[in-house]
């Protein structure tokens, strides 16, 4: 065995021992504790290179026949700085599709963009043991819906979304861009997913004003629900506070975030509109999904979904203007607002904002954003006109 000395003095010995003092390479390796094939080694090393090529060298090979190959590993860089999102997986996928051989693996490409400083090591979350991905099993079973927010226009107006996803195949069966996320403009979203796809078994949706009025003081059926009803579709509601019962539409919203409403002004609605449905049709046709096992959604949806005539649909909920409609209205500086011809207060407090007045037969319910804070009777035309006569009467007496 070499000893406590350096290795570079000792090789230098071992040559010394064959050229000068003329042991044989079995004596000599026998005397240091190596193999014959390190000596010869020595020997080689010394004649070629003398003193400094008996120096500590690298053990790494030469070649590694399962290295990337160049231009792939350029192709993979590439790829991922003109789609900051992509990650392994989908990077592996999108070779194979372009035919390229050998295809390198997921982690391979990994640590090449760990070495080009394109991706950063982040802490994983840890998965619980009883975790378990849910989704039905056909398309038109159950669509989650939800309205998101953050479509800006050049005049300084901030539009809302309302969002469907299909649960079983994650194909996108609505994006309707409105100005206010009011009843009548959500309903017309609502059926213009159900005239191009047909009614679905269940919608599933959270417990937003335009979704229900099961927590207000007078619980009603608004207008999403009686659609719903109208056309045999399901209605179910979240729990309060309970963000991950509609995790697909949710997960969709981050998507949507960060591929397509970041830094971005639209001229208009139309043009907005327009871009968004270019968009979902690139997700829903040619987006692989993760989840699908790099199936697109609308392999998934047609795929598997049910030949059955769908029935007539009714929607004469959306026709009918009395019993359930959304007004918006500017609290003024002393706190009045005016609906319906009816004139009453929301607080001083309050002036300036901007609310949304539901209209139902009976009541006037005021939401400020989520927020319930005013619900007053709703007076008749009739009564209108004779409060308004009342003045009158009492002078000609």
């Amino acid at each position: 065995m070499l000893w406590e000395s350096s290795k570079m003095e000792q090789r230098y010995d071992a040559v010394l021992g064959v050229i000068r003092d003329g042991f044989t390479v079995t004596e000599v390796a026998q005397k240091f504790g190596v193999s014959r094939q390190a000596v010869h080694s020595w020997l080689k090393r010394y004649e070629e290179g003398g003193l400094e090529a008996l120096a500590e060298q690298s053990s790494r090979p030469a070649t590694s026949p399962t290295q990337m190959n160049s231009k792939v590993e350029a192709r993979v860089l590439e790829l991922r700085r003109h789609h900051p999102s992509w990650g392994p997986v989908r990077l592996c996928y999108q070779l194979r599709r372009e035919g390229v051989t050998p295809l390198p693996s997921e982690s391979s490409i990994y640590r090449a963009l760990r070495r080009s400083g394109l991706i950063e090591e982040k802490a994983k979350r840890k998965k619980l043991p009883t975790y378990k991905r849910w989704e039905r099993g056909r398309p038109m079973e159950l669509w989650q819906m939800d309205v998101e927010g953050g479509v800006l226009l050049e005049d300084g107006t901030e539009c809302k979304i309302l969002t469907g996803i299909d649960d079983h195949s994650r194909f996108m069966v609505c994006a309707g861009i409105m100005t206010r996320a009011i009843s009548r403009q959500v309903c017309g979203h609502l059926a213009a997913a159900l005239e191009h796809y047909g009614a679905p078994e269940e919608i599933l949706t959270d417990n937003g004003k335009v979704f229900t009025n099961r927590f207000g003081l007078t619980p009603t059926e608004v207008l999403f629900d009686r659609i719903c009803r109208d056309n045999g579709v399901n209605h179910l509601l979240t729990a309060p506070f309970s963000p991950t019962t509609t995790g697909k539409i949710e997960r969709f919203h981050r998507t949507l975030r960060h591929e397509f409403l970041t830094a971005r002004v639209f001229s208009s609605l139309e043009t907005a509109q327009r871009e968004l449905d270019a968009w979902i049709n690139d997700y829903n046709t040619n987006r692989p999904h993760q989840s699908l096992k790099m199936a697109t959604p609308s392999d998934r949806f047609y795929r598997r979904r049910d030949k059955v005539p769908s029935p007539p649909l009714n929607l004469k909920a959306l026709d009918d203007r009395n019993g359930d409609d959304w007004v918006a209205r500017t609290i003024s500086v002393n706190g009045i607002i005016s609906v319906s011809n009816q004139v009453f207060s929301c607080g001083k407090q309050r002036s300036g904002h901007l609310v949304d007045v539901h209209v139902l037969d009976t009541l006037l319910q005021v939401w400020d954003s989520n927020e319930l804070i005013k619900t007053v009777p709703r007076t008749t035309k009739g009564e209108i006109r004779k409060k308004k006569a009342e003045p009158h009467r009492k002078r000609v007496k």
